[in-house]
């Protein structure tokens, strides 16, 4: 279902309503899962490939916005792509919710209660380093104060609505090894796209909101 979700119909309670309550789903990191509510504790024999992200909905109302980072130039992965605050999952960390928003906090300096967190998404798979993403969707009714850490090089803050209408596939042929790829960029992003593992949970939002149903 093709539908547009421009910045001016687009609304804060719409995105919560629509993400509310949805687990992340356990499966093989295609976007898809499967029917089983995921099971964030379960790292038996450690952390391995998982990680965990964390998608930040803020206010205002009428024209949320979604926050996002530039990885820095320096990291061994990943380094200057556009991504959700997130990152490995690591020993000590009780869930996969419990990574990201330990990385969260680490990464821009918010820190999310859990009751701000409404729901996940299905996990999605990166191209190349080999880790499995549990990406949650956190909703604040306000504009919160963030400071990236060595990891980050810049912070961004996008309308919500403008980005998903930007929907495209990705044409790249290096990134045709994986199936359900595809691209969204905005003016904030500077002409640099956001694909891969990202985009591809920037789709499922995308699919929540334009499911058939009431729109706050």
């Amino acid at each position: 279902m093709n539908v547009a979700l421009l910045d001016d119909t687009l609304t804060l309670d719409a995105v919560r309503s629509a993400l509310s309550g949805r687990p992340a789903r356990v499966g093989g990191g295609d976007g898809t899962g499967d029917s089983r509510d995921y099971d964030a504790s379960a790292t038996s024999g450690g952390a391995g490939r998982r990680a965990a992200v964390m998608v930040i909905v803020h206010g205002p109302r009428k024209r949320p916005m979604v926050v996002m980072t530039v990885k820095s130039a320096s990291l061994p992965l990943h380094a200057g792509e556009i991504a959700f605050p997130g990152g490995k999952a690591e020993e000590g960390d009780e869930s996969l919710l419990h990574t990201a928003l330990r990385e969260t906090l680490e990464e821009v300096g918010l820190r999310v209660e859990s009751e701000h967190v409404a729901g996940g998404l299905s996990p999605v798979s990166t191209l190349s380093s080999g880790f499995v993403i549990a990406p949650y969707l956190a909703v604040l009714d306000g504009t919160p104060a963030l400071k990236p850490n060595s990891e980050v090089a810049e912070i961004l803050r996008i309308p919500l609505g403008a980005l998903l209408d930007s929907v495209a596939p990705d044409d790249d042929p290096g990134h045709g090894s994986m199936s359900g790829m595809y691209t969204f960029e905005h003016a904030v992003t500077g002409g640099r796209k956001v694909w891969g593992a990202s985009a591809r949970i920037l789709k499922q939002v995308r699919d929540a909101l334009a499911a058939p149903g009431p729109r706050a």
